[in-house]
């Protein structure tokens, strides 16, 4: 696999289309990160790590409303290992006017658009959500 982080992002895509409560994903440092910037979001409910060593996995548990509706109705991938994407902090796109997120990965590691252009550091834009 050579995009990790879209694995990641497609796996979630595609448990929402099939209003799934859950999904599983292959576990690493960076892809816990982008599920504890997803939970300070409000994206999701919940994260939990099943398994211990290499081979760990993250669940992640999806946000629905009273009515079945997802929280997250957009999840993309915005640098790709073919074309990265870098911005200064005061480049940071808005994702929807403010109603979205930006997952920055920065020299003090990931955080989102909104923190990251609060703390004045700018950095490669990995996904948007909203």
């Amino acid at each position: 696999m050579t995009d990790p982080i879209a694995d990641m992002l497609t796996r979630i895509r595609n448990a929402i289309a099939a209003n799934h409560p859950r999904v599983d994903i292959p576990g690493s440092k960076l892809k816990m990160e982008v599920a504890r910037i997803l939970k300070e979001e409000g994206y999701i409910n919940n994260y939990v790590t099943k398994g211990e060593g290499p081979k760990y996995v993250i669940r992640v548990n999806l946000r629905y409303d009273a009515k079945g509706n997802p929280s997250i109705t957009h999840i993309a991938r915005v640098s790709k290992p073919g074309r990265r994407v870098y911005v200064g902090s005061e480049e940071i796109p808005k994702v929807l006017g403010g109603y979205g997120v930006n997952i920055v990965s920065t020299s003090k590691g990931l955080m989102s658009g909104k923190q990251a252009r609060k703390e004045h550091i700018g950095g490669e834009i990995l996904a948007q959500i909203y």
